[in-house]
């Protein structure tokens, strides 16, 4: 083989690599482009995904996205996925959503890792997805929490407080595997680690519902003549009528920012009772839509916005305690009405939804 014959080949052996790098670096550009499209120019549709039906809180939840869509002016539709189910049904209910043109979803997520996967088909679809009141693991998703951990360690360190370290709990949950109960437990399991003195005689799951808590109250109330207070994950007003019911004597209940237990904080501390109303606020949702509507507009939104709990009993935020009750709502209202800077409806606006 000749010298002129090897250079000839060299050259070509070059040009063809030369070729495949930018061959490579056509086809890379698409990919990248396609991972995160562009959003669509205003009106917008939110779509809502929610597990939790007949719920007062999560319909408030709900009606907080309504209401901040409706105060935006640039939203021309919300469409709410609203189903009692698993993290199976929510990812069902969540690709209805993906095919239904949403441009942002407001997930209020029912499980920490399984929506991870149909989290991202909307994501490379260009549809903002924001999770609200819980945490996933994805890291595509924006997300605003109600602080669940400090939930459920600031309740039953104000009710460790209240008893003076020591004496026999009783703890009425939510969900099982659902992200605040497990969140709210890791709280609680803080609080208790300070408290050696309080010890925990039944744990029992409500469904976040009324009635099963009433009547997980009683069952303990006639199991047991040494309950000295009572955590509560939301289940409040339920759990203080209940002593009421079995003619037992008060003892201090931790319960959330729901009408009803405020008014109970309010009227019933003539008759010995005590308790604390730590706030969830359910107008999280109005700040999810805030989020997606922000992010839509191309405004620079930090990944996650969490909301610290606040503690409101008798002795110490009588006047909040005041200023949120409200005859005329229902109640499991959550009456921490709207979150300062996150949300731009009126607490009138908010009331009005149906």
């Amino acid at each position: 083989m000749d010298s002129t014959t090897t250079g000839v080949r060299r050259r070509f052996a070059g040009r063809f690599a030369i070729s495949l790098a930018l061959l490579g670096t056509v086809i890379s550009i698409p990919r990248s482009v396609s991972a995160q499209p562009a959003h669509a120019a205003s009106p917008w549709v939110l779509g809502v995904s929610n597990t939790l039906i007949g719920n007062g809180w999560r319909e408030e939840m709900i009606c907080a996205v309504r209401a901040e869509a409706t105060a935006s002016g640039k939203v021309s539709k919300v469409v709410v996925n609203d189903i009692n189910g698993s993290a199976a049904d929510q990812i069902t209910g969540i690709r209805t959503l993906i095919s239904s043109g949403v441009n942002a979803i407001i997930i209020n997520p029912a499980d920490h890792t399984s929506l991870n996967s149909v989290i991202q088909q909307a994501v490379q679809r260009g549809i903002v997805v924001v999770t609200v009141d819980q945490l996933v693991s994805s890291p595509l998703v924006y997300a605003a929490e109600n602080d669940q951990v400090a939930y459920g360690r600031l309740g039953m360190q104000w009710l460790a407080k209240k008893l003076n370290g020591k004496g026999n709990v009783v703890v009425l949950r939510g969900i099982p595997g659902v992200p605040a109960d497990t969140d709210r437990e890791t709280g609680i399991k803080q609080a208790l680690a300070m408290y050696p003195g309080i010890k925990v005689l039944n744990e029992s799951y409500t469904g976040w519902q009324a009635a099963p808590a009433a009547k997980a109250m009683l069952d303990q109330l006639n199991a047991h003549t040494n309950i000295d207070g009572v955590w509560t994950s939301g289940t409040d007003y339920s759990v203080v009528t209940a002593f009421k019911t079995a003619g037992r004597p008060y003892v201090p209940v931790v319960g959330a920012d729901n009408n009803e237990f405020v008014h109970q904080l309010l009227t019933l501390q003539s008759k010995g009772f005590e308790g604390a109303a730590v706030t969830n606020p359910a107008v999280i949702g109005g700040v999810g839509a805030a989020l997606a509507i922000r992010v839509l507009e191309g405004q620079k939104v930090n990944r996650l916005t969490k909301l610290t709990p606040e503690v409101w009993d008798y002795a110490h935020s009588l006047s909040a305690l005041q200023a949120h009750y409200n005859p005329k709502l229902a109640a499991t209202y959550s009456v921490q009405f709207t979150v300062k800077g996150l949300t731009d409806y009126t607490p009138q606006q908010l009331i009005a939804c149906k």
